[in-house]
């Protein structure tokens, strides 16, 4: 009954991580593709390392004594992940590992701003396995930053056959694929935001 009323009377903070900045990247796509199928539903915000201005990691936002000095675009971006109720990580493979870009926009914010928010997996691949090694490495960091991911993972294997440059899936699989992840991350993230607001969190 709490997950009923909490949905009737707001959308749900969703982030939706791109992984890849690579040429002639297929994220970019995928991305397309989950974002038009969720928007209607979801409060959406997309951070892509193509667009925003993660450098090399350096300094970490935790790193600074004085959060003050910090850049605003790191201020700004640890706001929007601490207010968000769940996360989407969207991911190819890089010798089948996961982009250093992805690692790198995650690992400027300390874990304490993912944690008790849980995480769902979309890994893809010109191939036949969708970006599973990728999603294996994903699963162990999504738990170590406080963020767990949901059992179910999203593979997109012949990604470049299964949904347009416009992000138009091809096949009934993207639908219901995208649909079976997010029932879990959906009532994950309810059950969540319900305890931390009934009962806050862990210190």
């Amino acid at each position: 009954m709490a997950a009923q009323k909490l949905m009737s009377s707001q959308k749900l903070k969703l982030i939706i991580f791109l992984g890849s900045t690579r040429e002639g990247r297929l994220g970019e796509r995928v991305g397309k593709f989950v974002k038009n199928s969720l928007s209607e539903k979801y409060d959406i915000k997309v951070f892509d390392p193509s667009v925003m201005e993660f450098d090399l990691l350096k300094k970490p936002l935790h790193f600074y004594k004085d959060r003050s000095a910090a850049p605003k675009m790191l201020l700004d971006a640890n706001e929007e992940i601490k207010n968000a109720d769940a996360f989407l990580l969207i991911s190819c493979e890089y010798n089948h590992c996961i982009p250093p870009a992805l690692a790198n926009m995650i690992d400027h914010f300390p874990g304490s701003s993912f944690s008790w928010r849980p995480s769902g997996i979309i890994t893809y691949s010109p191939g036949i396995y969708g970006g599973m090694r990728a999603a294996m490495q994903l699963r162990a960091l999504t738990g170590e930053i406080g963020c767990i991911s949901v059992s179910n993972i999203f593979g997109i294997p012949k990604v470049h056959e299964a949904i347009d440059e416009d992000g138009v899936p091809k096949d009934a699989h993207m639908k219901s694929g995208l649909e079976k992840l997010m029932k879990q991350l959906e009532w994950t993230a309810i059950a969540f935001k319900d305890m931390r607001e009934k009962n806050g969190v862990p210190s």
